[in-house]
């Protein structure tokens, strides 16, 4: 099935964003749909399409206000970060009285990496992060599938689990050959192909930034900066603790995910779901692949995990529409309330707490604690907080 046939949740947002604002950033990891996305709103061979990655649309833009400027309508610039010139341009054409364009510019790297536009356009851009495709989107049937497999259409929709793998090993090494060098990765890829693998390892935990360092003869602030790195091109989230102010030690350093679920597997060596349903690292690979879920469909102001030297730890910390979101997820048949739970309750003020785990009923298992399907995810219990 082609992913066109798809519907992506993230298309009415896009467009609200065009109505409002001049200038909307589509980012998200190359390969994950945005493309396909943008040409809901204008057609590839139409005149106010630009492919950067394309040497007709370069030579289009060798003059780029006499080729922008006269033209109406929604206009994509896809792959932007090769061409940052183009942001200054943008705010002219952005801050013209009769605002006759809209301007959607696609980006596989985080706000971070694009400074241009977020000096040049400030006030007049939006940024919209287009993940994978989720659960909602490909159906509750097809979740282990998506879990197999991770989010991004060619890997989700291969004609088999083999095709899907050799398309995730193709994506890896040219992620690390050809995308990370023009960002001025200046490690030999081979490094950083170690490097990769070595964190897949730290999936779901705190990384060990010296004992990487040490493996790979490289300094800390190496290891560190290309962490940084490889989390706005989207390949791992650093996910940070939230400090409380409680006469207890807290966890300070960040957990390391992999974003996409297909590519942890393929780095861990698990190809098939027999595979994955044997392989020791199966409940952080849940865990990861759900975090991820959920953060894409509750979109909250900020997110975090909590933990303490005693004992205690909650997987995510949320804050959405002025309340504390608490969510465990657990890949049990029936989870229970643990000490755990509790102490996150009353220590962070939670005003719920969500547990997320493989089953299909909804419970209440202790005050302000509920049991919740991962199909439903997040979005569909906020109405009930």
């Amino acid at each position: 099935m082609s992913s066109t046939l798809l519907p992506r949740a993230m298309a009415p947002v896009l467009e609200d964003a065009l109505r409002r604002s001049p200038v909307v950033a589509l980012i998200g990891a190359r390969q994950c749909g945005k493309t396909t996305l943008a040409r809901q709103f204008v057609a590839a061979d139409s005149p106010n399409y630009f492919d950067l990655e394309d040497p007709l649309s370069l030579a289009r833009l060798d003059q780029p206000m006499t080729a922008l400027g006269p033209l109406r309508g929604f206009v994509v610039i896809d792959e932007v970060q090769r061409r940052p010139d183009l942001f200054p341009v943008l705010r002219v054409l952005a801050d013209r009285d009769d605002n006759p364009a809209r301007f959607l510019v696609l980006g596989s790297a985080g706000p971070d990496l694009l400074r241009q536009s977020a000096e040049s356009l400030a006030g007049r851009i939006e940024y919209h992060e287009l993940t994978g495709l989720l659960a909602a989107e490909v159906g509750a049937e097809r979740m282990e599938t998506l879990w197999l497999r991770g989010g991004f259409p060619r890997s989700m929709l291969a004609g088999s689990d083999q095709e899907s793998l050799t398309w995730r090993k193709s994506y890896t090494q040219t992620f690390v050959e050809r995308d990370l060098p023009q960002f001025g990765a200046g490690l030999a890829a081979p490094t950083v192909h170690r490097l990769v693998l070595m964190l897949a390892h730290y999936h779901g935990q705190i990384v060990n930034v010296r004992a990487l360092a040490t493996a790979l003869g490289i300094s800390e602030t190496t290891v560190r900066r290309y962490l940084d790195l490889l989390e706005q091109l989207f390949l791992i989230r650093q996910l940070r603790p939230w400090h409380e102010n409680l006469r207890k030690r807290q966890i300070k350093r960040p957990k390391l995910y992999f974003r996409d679920s297909g590519l942890f597997h393929h780095l861990i060596g698990v190809g098939a779901m027999d595979d994955l349903l044997t392989d020791p690292r199966i409940g952080a690979s849940w865990e990861g692949f759900v975090l991820e879920e959920t953060l894409a469909e509750a979109r909250p102001e900020g997110a975090y995990f909590w933990g303490t030297h005693a004992g205690a730890e909650l997987d995510l910390l949320l804050f959405v529409k002025g309340r504390r979101i608490g969510v465990e997820i657990k890949r049990a048949d029936a989870p229970r309330r643990t000490p755990s739970m509790t102490t996150a309750v009353r220590d962070l003020s939670l005003d719920a707490l969500c547990v997320l785990y493989p089953g299909s009923l909804r419970y209440e298992i202790g005050e302000r604690i509920t049991a919740v399907p991962a199909t439903g995810f997040f979005t569909a219990s906020m109405s009930r907080w």
